[in-house]
């Protein structure tokens, strides 16, 4: 099978949108630091973008979560694959996500960082899919609200392929 991508979000749209979020989390925190937590590895296009036009003092850490397994459908509880390397205890956090489908990682991500007492925690994603949420979960900071199709590029892939595409595309099997 090959895959076909079809653009669905251009590049000139993903930054200017990103810049926009990058605005209001700049206003919203304003003089204060915060830490970014890139989840890997969909969301480093995201955060290192995001980051970037902060006018913010901005730090970054990582974690790696799963509640896939080795299936494609979501087990429902999450597996910390690689944790964060520094304490958030009394920092402003912002989560950054690459999309928010079913809600499953983020309901139990949340708890999880909330019991290392952050002074704030914020969700940011680049891409919500509301017509796949199974549990309910809150987003500081969306970017775009898409129908439920398989998407990639700007660190979504597709079998590790595609991360590296400078805008939103979908994916459509070819035989």
């Amino acid at each position: 099978m090959n895959e076909k991508i079809t653009i669905m979000i251009d590049e000139d749209t993903v930054d200017a949108r990103i810049k926009e979020i990058a605005e209001q989390i700049s206003r919203d925190y304003a003089k204060k630091e915060v830490r970014l937590i890139c989840i890997l590895k969909g969301s480093v296009f995201y955060t290192t973008e995001l980051a970037k036009r902060l006018t913010i003092p901005t730090t970054m850490d990582f974690m790696k979560v799963s509640s896939y397994g080795s299936g494609t459908v979501s087990s429902g509880q999450i597996e910390i694959k690689k944790d964060l390397d520094d304490s958030i205890e009394g920092l402003d956090v912002i989560v950054v996500e690459d999309i928010v489908d079913s809600g499953h990682t983020l309901s139990q991500l949340i708890p999880e960082l909330k019991k290392r007492n952050p002074r704030s925690l914020a969700v940011t994603t680049l891409l919500d899919k509301p017509s796949r949420r199974e549990v309910d979960v809150h987003v500081d900071y969306t970017g775009f609200e898409i129908e439920d199709k398989f998407v990639v590029g700007y660190g979504l892939d597709y079998n590790q392929s595609y991360r590296d595409l400078p805008f939103i595309g979908v994916v459509e099997l070819e035989d």
